[in-house]
């Protein structure tokens, strides 16, 4: 798999590519559905946030160089916020780099394959409860900032 963007996709950054080919992968093969750039509490913003059929959450953190993988401080801060927390990288990507108590993906920007199976961390109900409700207004306002356009500009207004 390489990050050789389509000319038809809009612009992207790499690590948006990874996001993309991830949210492909999980919900086309585990029947996840996924919401990027999620912000489970102020401070906190994850590449990819994903609720599986069984109300399991999952964290996918993109990294695509060694650099932006150095640079990030912050992931073991996510941990807390997931039952699976995963590391996805194109096939250039060291992976020696990556801990190897957290779940890896290989991905481009049209699928992914999971290599290595993230251990479970079981969420406390009460958390499980506001993410999955947090998730899907932010689901639901995402996809009607697509249908419409002028309500995102409403919402800022209120």
């Amino acid at each position: 798999m390489a990050l050789d963007p389509d000319p038809q996709l809009p612009q992207m950054m790499p690590g948006q590519l990874l996001a993309r080919g991830v949210a492909r992968h999980l919900s086309a093969a585990l029947g996840f559905a996924s919401v990027e750039e999620f912000v489970p509490e102020r401070g906190k913003r994850v590449d990819v946030m994903a609720l599986g059929p069984r109300g399991e959450i999952w964290i996918v953190e993109c990294k695509s160089s060694r650099a932006d993988f150095m640079s990030d401080g912050k992931w073991e801060g996510y941990l807390d916020w997931c039952d699976r927390y995963f590391w996805a990288v194109d096939q250039e990507f060291p992976t020696d780099l990556l801990p190897d108590d957290t779940g890896l993906m290989i991905a481009d920007s049209y699928d992914a394959e999971i290599l290595r199976m993230a251990p479970e961390h079981k969420l406390a109900g009460a958390r499980r409860t506001v993410l999955t409700r947090k998730f899907a207004f932010h689901a639901a306002r995402r996809l009607q900032a697509v249908r419409d356009p002028d309500a995102v500009s409403a919402w800022t207004s209120v």
